[in-house]
């Protein structure tokens, strides 16, 4: 049995299951997901159905981190619009029967991709697979137009981060982050740090419910690929500024498909129906009716930095001894200074 899954008391939590979930009862099993490095996910098998429950891992945790309660609430506020979301069921306190806090969702019977370059994608009913592959990147560009378009007033969300000033906060929420994990100093990285407070672009008063993870195995897909059943791991969203999503999403285009990354960096995407970066940009300015995007140099820099502070956290809690999983963890640590030396050698050249 998994490590995680024997920190769950499942004699304790059968009974707030069926109190607390709707027509919720005989709980069978409780699995862990193997993906996932931040709040341990959990599929609950029952008499009633499947069901994925989603916690707050053990032990010290910092303050702004593994905000279960977030994720509950904005998925919640979700539900009444186009973006498409997991139905949620029940959110416990921390004083709950696993001994903290965790919420309840429904299960979506459908696929995730893994591999941004889609290796799995055939022909399907006479569909091409480059295709098949062109309609996933067009459909996941269409599902992030419409979460940025959300009117967060309507949605309730009004009060869910502080509007304005995105990148400064997030330059210094990060910051401190990552120097509170940091293990040894890597110098690319302060680089990196300086040279995104230099270029700070002014505030231009966009504001947009951002999800801060944005990326295409963070969705759930149908089973013929056509149709985003709901985005999952909604941890780091806020309010922020749209280009944060866009840019985390397209510096998969850049970062290599090797050495524990998923990237898309030295794959002929043409031959295999992928977009271009530019292409992706510019269908999602044209679902958005906006114009070009300046300073974009700036928001990859700034994503580059942020993928950089989260991994070296997740690595951080591996020598901490309370990672959800560990040894992914470790690799993750390995992968911190190749990032600090792709940001900073893209900035030196100019792309």
């Amino acid at each position: 049995m998994d490590e995680a899954v024997k920190q769950i008391d499942s004699a304790a939590l059968a009974p707030w299951l069926e109190a607390h979930v709707p027509d919720f009862y005989g709980l069978m099993e409780i699995r862990k997901f193997s993906g996932g490095q931040s709040n341990p996910t959990f599929l609950i098998t029952a008499q009633s159905g499947r069901y994925v429950l989603r916690a707050k891992p053990p032990g010290e945790l910092l303050k702004s981190a593994h905000q279960v309660d977030r994720e509950y609430r904005v998925m919640t506020a979700l539900a009444a619009t186009a973006v498409p979301v997991p139905r949620m069921l029940a959110l416990s306190g921390d004083d709950s029967p696993i001994g903290r806090m965790f919420f309840v969702m429904e299960y979506l019977d459908g696929h995730i991709f893994w591999d941004p370059a889609l290796p799995e994608i055939h022909e399907f009913h006479g569909e091409r697979a480059p295709e098949r592959r062109a309609l996933i990147y067009d459909r996941m560009n269409a599902v992030l137009a419409s979460l940025h378009d959300v009117d967060v007033e309507a949605a309730g969300l009004s009060d869910f981060g502080r509007p304005g000033s995105y990148y400064e906060r997030q330059l210094g929420r990060w910051t401190r982050q990552y120097a509170a994990s940091e293990v040894d100093r890597n110098e690319d990285l302060h680089r990196l740090i300086d040279w995104l407070g230099i270029h700070m672009p002014e505030d231009d008063g966009k504001v947009s419910l951002v999800h801060g993870d944005y990326r295409l195995d963070n969705m759930v897909f149908s089973h013929d690929a056509h149709e985003v059943l709901g985005i999952l791991d909604w941890e780091l969203s806020t309010l922020g500024h749209p280009y944060a999503d866009l840019a985390y999403q397209c510096m998969q285009w850049r970062l290599p498909h090797q050495g524990g990354f998923r990237g898309l960096g030295g794959i002929d995407r043409a031959s295999i129906g992928l977009p271009s970066e530019k292409d992706y940009v510019v269908a999602y300015c044209r679902r958005r009716e906006i114009g070009e995007i300046v300073n974009w140099s700036f928001y990859v820099a700034f994503s580059f930095f942020r993928l950089a502070a989260i991994l070296q956290g997740v690595y951080k809690r591996s020598l901490d001894g309370n990672a959800s999983n560990p040894e992914k963890a470790r690799q993750y640590g390995t992968a911190v200074p190749v990032l600090g030396r792709m940001a900073m050698a893209m900035i030196e050249s100019g792309e």
